[in-house]
C-alpha cells in the first residue's frame, strides 16, 4: 500500500487524505465559488466522500493521487492538489498521462498558494514519474487557474468538449 509523501513549501505542507479531512473536503466541494468552474455546481456529501476514498485509492494504486494542501503554520486545511487518472472519456483522451488538478478554498485565492502548491508537486512528479509529461482540463473561463498553470509552465494543445461545456487541455514538459 502505497501513501501519499509529504510535501513543504515555504507556506505549505501537502499530505495524504484521511477521513478526519471530511468535513474541510465537503467545505470546499460545497462552495459555489469552487465549484463554479469544477462540475458547474456544488457537491454533496456524498459526492465529496466518493471523492475522499478516490484520493486515497490513487496513492494505494496508482502511486500517485492528490493531497490535502494545509497552512505550514496552524495546519489549516485549504484545498486539494495532485495527480490523477479519473478515465475521462473525449476527445483527445489523456491516456496514461496523469492529469493534474487543484482546487482551493475562497479564503486563499489570490495569496500565490496554488503556484506555491503546483511547484511542489510537478518537483515531486519530476523525480517519480517515468515519463515527465503531465495535463490538466481548466474551463476557459477560469482565468485564476489558467494564469497558475501557465506559471507552471503548462501550455494550451487542445480545445475540446467534456460533459457538454468546452474546457482547455493543457500540457507540461510535453516532448
Amino acid at each position: 500500500m502505497s501513501r501519499a509523501p509529504v510535501l513543504q513549501t515555504e507556506r505549505l505542507v501537502l499530505r495524504g487524505h484521511t477521513k478526519a479531512d471530511f468535513e474541510a473536503c465537503a467545505a470546499l466541494w460545497g462552495d459555489p465559488g469552487v465549484t463554479r468552474f469544477i462540475g458547474g455546481r456544488p457537491f454533496g456529501w456524498d459526492e465529496v466522500w466518493a471523492r475522499l476514498l478516490r484520493y486515497v485509492g490513487h496513492w494505494c494504486e496508482m502511486g500517485f493521487g492528490f493531497w490535502a494542501v494545509c497552512e505550514k503554520e496552524g495546519g489549516r486545511f485549504v484545498g486539494d492538489l495532485g495527480f490523477a487518472d479519473f478515465k475521462r472519456v473525449m476527445e483527445p483522451g489523456f491516456g496514461d498521462t496523469p492529469e493534474m488538478g487543484w482546487a482551493l478554498i475562497p479564503d486563499v485565492h489570490g495569496k500565490g498558494y496554488a503556484s506555491e502548491a503546483i511547484a511542489a508537486a510537478l518537483a515531486w512528479a519530476d523525480g517519480h514519474f517515468e515519463d515527465p509529461r503531465t495535463v490538466c482540463m481548466i474551463a476557459p473561463e477560469n482565468a485564476a487557474s489558467l494564469r497558475a498553470a501557465q506559471k507552471a509552465g503548462f501550455t494550451e494543445y487542445a480545445r475540446t468538449d467534456f460533459h457538454g461545456e468546452t474546457v482547455l487541455l493543457e500540457r507540461f514538459r510535453a516532448s
